[in-house]
């Protein structure tokens, strides 16, 4: 007979365990009584992302919500395609374009064979001239590789090409052939590209609608919010407010909402925060079904997506880092579902041989990264792996009604027109922006390479490097101090320059010196650490570095006994600016001559600080 069980008891009994140890780490390391933390000690590891979802440092039994229907069904956030083919995974997508079609066409069938499976093109102004395109696509099998054009304001004219280029294709069952033509006039429209206006658009989608072929006319690309700064939920919430417009204005031309839903596709940017892009993509997918659901087309609601790397979270400095980031965001897409994934080139924020690589090298290590997570990791075996997991799940419901919130902000506003025409939509994405340049100037946001773990010895960049980018990369701030020293290097034959001076034995003062070296670096500050100085030795040290500038690194109790010292020392010998690794409190005592002009701290303002150092060196 079954034992009936305690509605009272705790439905993971060993989590009070776990909480009484988190209280017993906490109150250590914080120096406090176990009882000065409260009931719920856990909540201090909890993190905030940028639209204000709390991530808790364990999820468990307690943060289950309801299995969503299997994939294919309604609300289709387990995927679209209830029978996707688990040996092909997501379709491996590249972006090919250039002016000469003979040469593209040679680039794609070369892709083909070696693991792409979906084709990005470029067309037009920015791509191969449309009158050519049918070179550029010749030998093409069009059932087997779902073909996305990017032709902007050429839309309509490329769709014509590319119609009477199908019109003579053989094929035994055309609706198999996926043809994305790609209007995005709304989206553009935010960030200034050229492209197709509405009244084109319906019209494209009049001729779409008409073909044998599973046709999309419209991409609603959230990648433009994305790239200006927006947060996951800015940029769902901005993107499905971006599509209803489109249906409004589709259904206005007489359309109905059905067709009209059946022409969209999303285009989402995929981070290196992998369980944030896994939940924005699944989230994505519940939106939309609700809009389609609302216009009594539920079965409508499963639109493609198309997941790109991120461009704002790539970097100029150590772009070899990329490669990792590219694969975590690849990981993420794959896994949330999404049915494209392209991967930008890791040397992709720098111009082409900028590394003296070839850029034949950067796209077949772009397509090796998802061949390995779908050949070898096999990532494609499984539709949404990651489904029944309580932080998941948890994160998509949170982020999807975050989401909704900015599209209800956007629609009290009139409408994403009305939004983009107010400045509402841009207020409140530079908003993000900010607090998220805020946190990697202050280091609080690590972007290795970058930030943290900078290399001075690459080369400097070139000029076409440093031009300045629309696109709100994360660690551009600092990169832009970078390229202040590489103008230094080329003008002197050296970089600026500081001299650390340790205080004390190594023990002491190494993590001082570490971090001294680690932060100025990030600011194209060059050090030199000449070892335990005794006070008598500093003014040797001085004349044999040459430096203008010094820091002090030890302990707080080693500064107590002897920084007055040290810095008077320093100024005898020459040295215009003395700085000390620590916090102001340390030496609160000094004053005249022996206070140090400043003090590096880890949660200083990195940018601004280095940039006055900077000033102060001649860069």
């Amino acid at each position: 007979m079954p034992i009936a069980s305690d509605p009272g008891a705790d439905p993971v009994p060993g989590y009070a365990a776990w909480r009484k140890g988190v209280a017993g780490v906490l109150a250590k390391s914080r120096k406090v009584e176990v009882a000065e933390l409260g009931d719920e000690p856990e909540q201090l590891l909890a993190v905030s992302t940028y639209d204000g979802l709390t991530v808790a440092p364990l999820y468990t039994r307690r943060d289950e919500l309801p299995e969503p229907p299997l994939p294919g069904h309604f609300p289709f956030v387990r995927g679209n395609d209830a029978t996707r083919d688990v040996h092909r995974g997501w379709f491996v997508s590249a972006r090919f374009g250039g002016r000469d079609a003979a040469e593209v066409n040679r680039e794609i069938m070369a892709g083909l064979e070696n693991g792409v499976s979906a084709l990005w093109l470029a067309v037009g102004d920015h791509g191969v001239p449309v009158a050519e395109l049918g070179t550029a696509l010749r030998g093409l099998l069009f059932d087997l590789a779902p073909l996305t054009l990017d032709a902007g304001p050429d839309a309509g004219a490329a769709a014509a090409q590319l119609f009477s280029i199908l019109d003579g294709y053989q094929a035994d069952q055309r609706g198999e052939i996926r043809i994305g033509l790609g209007a995005a006039p709304l989206t553009s429209r935010f960030d200034g590209t050229v492209d197709i206006d509405l009244d084109e658009t319906v019209t494209l989608v009049r001729h779409a609608v008409e073909r044998p072929e599973s046709v999309r006319a419209i991409v609603v690309c959230g990648t433009v919010f994305h790239d200006a700064g927006a947060s996951d939920a800015q940029e769902l919430g901005a993107a499905i407010a971006a599509g209803l417009e489109y249906l409004r204005v589709l259904t206005e031309a007489g359309i109905d909402a059905p067709t009209a839903l059946s022409q969209l596709s999303f285009r989402f940017a995929a981070t290196d925060d992998q369980f944030e892009t896994i939940a924005k993509f699944r989230a994505a997918r519940r939106l939309w079904a609700r809009i389609a659901h609302e216009l009594g087309a539920p079965d409508r609601g499963n639109a493609p997506q198309h997941a790109v790397t991120s461009e704002a979270m790539v970097t100029q400095r150590d772009p070899w880092v990329n490669m990792l980031r590219t694969t975590l965001a690849a990981f993420g897409a794959g896994v949330g579902g999404a049915d494209l994934v392209t991967v930008q080139p890791f040397d992709s924020a720098l111009p082409p041989g900028e590394l003296g690589v070839s850029q034949a090298f950067s796209n077949r290590m772009a397509r090796n990264t998802q061949l390995l997570l779908l050949e070898e990791s096999h990532l494609g075996f499984v539709q949404d792996p990651g489904a029944g997991s309580w932080y998941i799940e948890s994160l998509t419901d949170a982020l999807a009604g975050k989401a909704w919130e900015f599209m209800q902000e956007i629609e009290r506003a009139g409408g994403y027109r009305a939004a983009l025409d107010s400045g509402l939509l841009r207020d409140r994405i530079a908003e993000t922006r900010a607090r998220r340049e805020s946190d990697v100037a202050h280091r609080k946001t690590a972007v290795t390479g970058v930030n943290e773990f900078p290399n001075l010895a690459e080369e400097p960049l070139s000029e076409a490097a440093r031009v300045p980018s629309s696109i709100a990369r994360y660690g551009s701030a600092f990169e832009q101090l970078r390229n202040r020293s590489d103008a230094y290097l080329a003008a002197h034959g050296s970089r600026p320059y500081a001299l650390l001076v340790p205080l004390g034995p190594v023990a002491e003062h190494n993590v001082r010196v570490t971090f001294a070296a680690n932060l100025l670096a990030s600011g194209g500050i060059q050090t030199t650490n000449p070892g335990v100085l005794e006070i008598g030795a500093i003014a040797d040290a001085v004349t044999a570095s040459g430096a203008s500038m010094a820091v002090l690194c030890g302990s707080d109790a080693r500064y107590g006994a002897e920084a007055g010292a040290a810095v008077e020392q320093l100024r005898a010998a020459g040295v215009a600016t003395v700085l000390l690794a620590g916090p102001e409190k340390a030496v609160a005592e000094l004053a005249g001559t022996q206070r140090p002009d400043g003090f590096l701290t880890a949660r200083m303002d990195a940018v601004a600080a280095l940039s006055g150092l900077l000033e102060k060196l001649g860069a």
